[in-house]
C-alpha cells in the first residue's frame, strides 16, 4: 500500500528500490521532496552528528531539527548544539524537553537513572520525541549499518510505528563519515578527544579505553545499548546503536 501521509504515489518498496544506492544527499533531498514540510531531522548533536547536519544545511537550512535535551546532557553537548547550529546556518533547531508532570510524578529526585534506565529514557527521550513527531509524516535519522546489531539490516527508508523513517547514512562506513567531516572542516564534539566516541546523558556515559567497542561506554555494565526511540514500544532497549 502507498504511504498515506505522502503526496507522492511511491510505495515504501519503491522508495527503497530507488534510493538503495543513492548518496546521503540524494536520500535527504528525496525525503524532503516526498514529504515536503512534514519531515524533520532528529539529531543528538553527538560525536558523528555534524556530517548529516552539514548535508541538511546545504539542502534545506530551515529543515526542522529535533534535539532531545533530556536535562541530563553534558554541558559540552549543549554548547556544541548551539555553536554547530550557528556555524552550519540551521535556522529551525527545536529543543525537546521532558514534561514537568512526567518528571514530577516519575522522577522527582532526578535519580531514576540509578534504578531503571529504560524508564528514565522513556520520560526524557521517547515521550518528548513522540509528542514532537505528531505533526510530521516522517523523520530523518543518523543511523548506519556499520553500528551493528539490528542495524545491519537497516533500510534506507523504513516504516516506523506512525511515520516513515529515512536513514541517509545507512550505507556509509565509519571511514566515509570521518573523511566527509575532515573534507568539510566540521568540528568534532568536544568530548571525543577525551575518549567519548559515543555520547549520551552524563550519568550513563563513560569514556572508552583504546581497543574497546565504541558503545561500551553507554550504560556500561548493563545489557542496554539503545535509548528506545527506535524500538517498538514496550520492548526492552537492547538494540545496538549509535547516533540518532
Amino acid at each position: 500500500m502507498p504511504y498515506e501521509g505522502a503526496e507522492q504515489p511511491e510505495t515504501l518498496a519503491e522508495l527503497n528500490a530507488r534510493l538503495r544506492d543513492a548518496s546521503p544527499q540524494e536520500i535527504l533531498a528525496a525525503a524532503i521532496e516526498h514529504l515536503g514540510d512534514s519531515v524533520a531531522l532528529v539529531s543528538s548533536f553527538g560525536s558523528e552528528s555534524a556530517v548529516l547536519l552539514h548535508m541538511a544545511a546545504q539542502i534545506k537550512p530551515d529543515l526542522p531539527i529535533l534535539f532531545l535535551d533530556t536535562g541530563m546532557l553534558f554541558g559540552q553537548t549543549l554548547d556544541y548544539r548551539k555553536t554547530l547550529a550557528a556555524r552550519l546556518g540551521l535556522t529551525d533547531v527545536r529543543d525537546l524537553r521532558p514534561q514537568y508532570q512526567d518528571l514530577a510524578t516519575q522522577d522527582p529526585s532526578a535519580n531514576l537513572w540509578r534504578t531503571d534506565t529504560d524508564a528514565c529514557c522513556h520520560i526524557r527521550k521517547v515521550l518528548p520525541l513522540d509528542r514532537a513527531l505528531e505533526g510530521f509524516d516522517g523523520w530523518i535519522t543518523g543511523r548506519k549499518r556499520f553500528q551493528g546489531g539490528a542495524r545491519l539490516r537497516l533500510q534506507v527508508v523504513e516504516q516506523g510505528e506512525r511515520q516513515l523513517k529515512f536513514n541517509p547514512l545507512a550505507n556509509w562506513t565509519k571511514d566515509q563519515i570521518e573523511a566527509y567531516a575532515a573534507d568539510h572542516g566540521l568540528p568534532p564534539h568536544p568530548l571525543v578527544e577525551f575518549g567519548y566516541p559515543s555520547i549520551g546523558c552524563w550519568p550513563c556515559t563513560q569514556p572508552v579505553e583504546e581497543g574497546q567497542d565504541e558503545r561500551s561506554g553507554r550504560w556500561a555494565g548493563s545489557q542496554k545499548t539503545e535509548c528506545g526511540i527506535h524500538m517498538p514500544r514496550g520492548e526492552p532497549a537492547v538494540e545496538v546503536g549509535g547516533d540518532i
